[in-house]
């Protein structure tokens, strides 16, 4: 039996009891459930005839039944599904006599409780609600949670092998850095070279948060910043990661254009200790996430810095980029073997000398696992 097929035997079973039907549209969690692939993203909206139907449809003792339009079937190749029943709408079909047709071989009850992910669109549960009044609406992806979190050796082999393909195009990118690039430059050649690794491309858009005397750090205003000239002294904070089999990683390095001062060498040496000191308190069975927080953070505190760390210590990671648990305070999940999180402390410092680092990590009963493990010393650009 295939390890999708597994999946959805165990969710169908975390089902039953919690819902009557399940709607799982092409997003991260049919990825996981079903080995159908997420494509790359697009900032518009690509519409379909019909395409508020398009996901996999199913029960707690219903195989999925994928509905699709014509036009993803075909030109987005998700009609070749192996091991579940696709029905096609085509273009001039009526969608809702398709999703009641699907529904009418469910044998609902008269109030069925109705599983959604949390990735549906909102036209998609208008239109179900039409067709099921009296429905009572789940999160199917909180169910799914309990599938998730806890990586298998296999997620992790799999992570593994994209934090490979990230370190080796930050390997790439390193060569090619020097004075008078713009930060559109590097972000072209990150998102580059991880295609030349063989990724589908960036899990997230990838940034640089850059601070300098002549370079104030400037955040959310991409069209303003990608055009600014890399001149030292400037601070360069790396943060992107190669999409991998479905999985997403996530990293983070610094560089300084120019050779750096006392207290970039101050900054970075601590970045890195406060990451060493997060990894050694992730300890499966025990501690909470607020404690590894705080493992970190305290080192930077007590250095005077926990002003600049801005942000919380890390967040799970696999299926997604961003997935709970979180490492902040306020979380007292107990860390569980197998569970894995980014632990990236930074010190942002608004035209003063900034670090950041940034690795996924496994929580072990010892402490952590780091998965990449590369560049540790602050990397110089001096031309």
């Amino acid at each position: 039996m295939s390890t999708e097929a597994t999946r959805l035997q165990r969710f169908q079973a975390l089902l039953a009891g919690k819902a009557d039907l399940a709607y799982i549209p092409i997003c991260t969690d049919l990825d996981y459930l079903a080995g159908i692939p997420r494509d790359i993203p697009n900032f518009g909206v690509t519409l379909h005839p019909g395409g508020w139907l398009e996901g996999a449809w199913l029960t707690p003792t219903h195989s999925p039944v994928l509905a699709l339009p014509r036009m993803t079937a075909e030109y987005g190749g998700r009609g070749a599904s192996q091991g579940i029943e696709v029905r096609v709408l085509g273009d001039f079909d009526d969608p809702t006599t398709l999703v009641r047709d699907i529904l009418k071989s469910f044998k609902l009850p008269a109030r069925p409780r109705v599983a959604v992910s949390d990735k549906a669109e909102a036209e998609s549960l208008v239109h179900l609600q039409q067709i099921l009044p009296d429905a009572i609406f789940v999160s199917a992806t909180q169910i799914l949670r309990e599938l998730r979190t806890v990586k298998s050796p296999a997620e992790i082999a799999t992570m593994k092998e994209a934090g490979r393909m990230t370190e080796a195009a930050f390997a790439e990118v390193l060569k090619k850095l020097k004075f008078g690039m713009t930060e559109l430059d590097v972000i072209a050649e990150v998102d580059y070279q991880m295609k030349r690794q063989g990724s589908l491309g960036a899990t997230f858009t990838t940034s640089l948060y850059n601070s300098g005397p002549n370079h104030p750090l400037l955040m959310g205003k991409r069209l303003e910043s990608w055009k600014r000239v890399l001149e030292p002294p400037v601070s360069v904070l790396f943060d992107f990661g190669a999409s991998h089999q479905g999985l997403c990683y996530d990293f983070g390095r610094t560089v300084s254009f120019g050779e750096p001062s006392a207290e970039q060498v101050k900054v970075h040496r601590l970045i890195m200790e406060s990451q060493r000191a997060g990894i050694a308190a992730l300890k499966a069975g025990a501690a909470t996430c607020e404690q590894v927080d705080h493992a970190a953070r305290q080192y930077l505190v007590d250095a005077g810095y926990g002003q600049y760390f801005r942000h919380r210590l890390g967040h799970g990671i696999g299926w997604d980029v961003h997935e709970p648990p979180f490492l902040t305070k306020g979380d007292t999940t107990v860390v569980q073997e197998g569970m894995m999180f980014t632990i990236e402390p930074s010190i942002f410092q608004a035209t003063g000398p900034s670090a950041r680092v940034e690795d996924v990590i496994v929580a072990r009963p010892g402490g952590g696992e780091p998965l990449t493990k590369g560049f540790q010393d602050l990397f110089v650009v001096d031309h």
